[in-house]
């Protein structure tokens, strides 16, 4: 049992290592996204995301080994990517904080250790998406609303009397130029009073933006401007 739970690069990485290493990997980091899939609206790229990222850190770690020089280099060659895709929710980024952290065990040879966290995490993250604890004070019943804007229209109070009437409450969160400046996106948190009046809301928006795009989402599963 000790044996299973020290690191198999103790003595160094060989072939047979680095293969069992791979492997373990990418079966932990399938079992992960099957977990995640439960009770869950993510995408098919986030569950693939999810499943490969615990073998590509074990890998970059494994071949770091380390070596500070490698190390450094490495960690050069990240900061040079940009992600453009918008980030996920609260429970997307904790999932690949856990498929990251499973990647660094693995990458060090301590691949019991990985399942074990893994196989942890990850009965909690779906026992915890099932209990209904902290539901009363969740925000599933407040929306985000997003509406286009030609840059010509002064937003700070026209859409307050078609709020006031179909929110209890709305707050402006963010505003945003696209389009190079001809229009502006307007991002709204808010709480319907009659969820059954959701297209007669927009409808009255859509009247005084012009006829643009209008969308109302649900705030746990929201976009980036």
């Amino acid at each position: 049992m000790d044996k299973l739970f020290q690191s198999i690069f103790s003595g160094g990485i060989d072939v047979l290592s680095f293969l069992l290493c791979m492997l373990v990997s990418l079966l932990t980091g399938f079992i992960l996204a099957f977990m995640s899939y439960f009770n869950s609206k993510s995408s098919k790229s986030f569950y693939v995301t999810t499943a490969l990222i615990p073998s590509a850190v074990a890998m970059v770690i494994a071949l770091v080994n380390g070596n500070i020089g490698v190390g450094v280099a490495v960690a050069g060659a990240f900061a040079l990517v940009r992600f453009r895709s918008s980030q996920g929710s609260a429970r997307e980024i904790c999932i690949i904080f856990i498929a990251m952290a499973s990647g660094l065990a693995f990458g060090i040879g301590y691949l019991a250790y990985g399942v074990l966290f893994v196989l942890i995490l990850g009965s909690m993250l779906m026992i915890f998406q099932r209990l209904p604890i902290w539901d009363k004070n969740s925000s599933s019943k407040e929306k985000i609303l997003k509406i286009t804007i030609p840059e010509d229209l002064n937003y700070s109070e026209v859409f307050d009397e078609v709020l006031k009437k179909y929110t209890k409450k709305y707050e402006l969160a963010k505003v945003k130029s696209t389009n190079l400046g001809s229009m502006f996106k307007l991002q709204y948190n808010i709480v319907l009073k009659d969820v059954k009046k959701e297209k007669e809301f927009l409808d009255e928006i859509r009247c005084r933006n012009g006829n643009l795009e209008v969308s109302l989402e649900i705030l746990d599963f929201q976009n980036n401007l």
